[in-house]
């Protein structure tokens, strides 16, 4: 079976038959007519037989890979931001925005580009900006760069600010499981002001692994499988 975790910039896959792990291919990279058997993400339900809800997906990954019956789940994408809390070991929370989340990863990967600048080498800065977009806080970008600030600390700062919006959004936790690319960028992860604990990017993955097990029926507080011809 194909699972797929279809993301707005990059594309999660694994054949249950034939993988042995996960893989990551650029979402541009896949042809018009690639389908998967059970999908989840932005592009899923128009590539997939079968729909999984993200936060579905998320609370099922979370469940798979944390066992602790308390802890706030964190997914910050390409394109929005989302995140599960469970108390006692039942789902008690959760939230997506992809309003003030908006191009959130897809915009600090692009800042890289455009500046040519290393996420593992940048120091986290005493200050950030305050943002609540990613596409809305370039402008603190520009007026700092115009003032006469270095590049790398502008950019710097907007990271930190994007972080410290995700983590506020997230309720503000003492420990924080981190799903998504930024688990890989250290500075997005040293700017959060609590202990992270990065999974990685299959969580997801791992949530379709378990919707494959368990079916629609075990779906986390009514969150549900689809068809995916349902309509959003």
């Amino acid at each position: 079976m194909l699972l797929a975790d279809f993301g707005t910039s990059y594309c999660k896959l694994l054949d249950t038959e034939l993988d042995t792990s996960p893989r990551v291919v650029p979402a541009r990279s896949l042809g018009a007519d690639f389908r998967a058997d059970l999908a989840t993400g932005h592009n899923g339900r128009r590539r997939a037989q079968a729909y999984v809800n993200e936060l579905t997906a998320l609370a099922w990954g979370g469940e798979a890979l944390i066992d602790e019956p308390d802890f706030v789940l964190l997914d910050c994408g390409s394109r929005d931001i989302k995140f599960v809390r469970y108390a006692g070991g039942r789902l008690a929370d959760m939230g997506w925005n992809a309003e003030c989340g908006a191009s959130m990863g897809f915009t600090i990967e692009l800042l890289a580009s455009h500046y040519h600048l290393d996420y593992q080498t940048l120091p986290v800065p005493e200050r950030a900006f305050s943002v609540t977009c990613g596409v809305l806080g370039l402008s603190h970008i520009f007026d700092a760069v115009v003032e006469g600030n270095p590049e790398a600390v502008a950019v710097a700062r907007f990271v930190k600010g994007i972080a410290l919006n995700a983590y506020r959004f997230a309720g503000e936790p003492a420990r924080l499981y981190l799903s998504g690319g930024l688990c890989d960028n250290p500075l997005f992860v040293a700017s959060l002001p609590c202990q992270v604990a990065p999974l990685g990017r299959f969580v997801l993955l791992q949530g379709l692994l378990r919707a494959r097990q368990r079916g629609a029926a075990a779906a986390p507080s009514s969150i549900r499988l689809e068809s995916a011809t349902e309509k959003r």
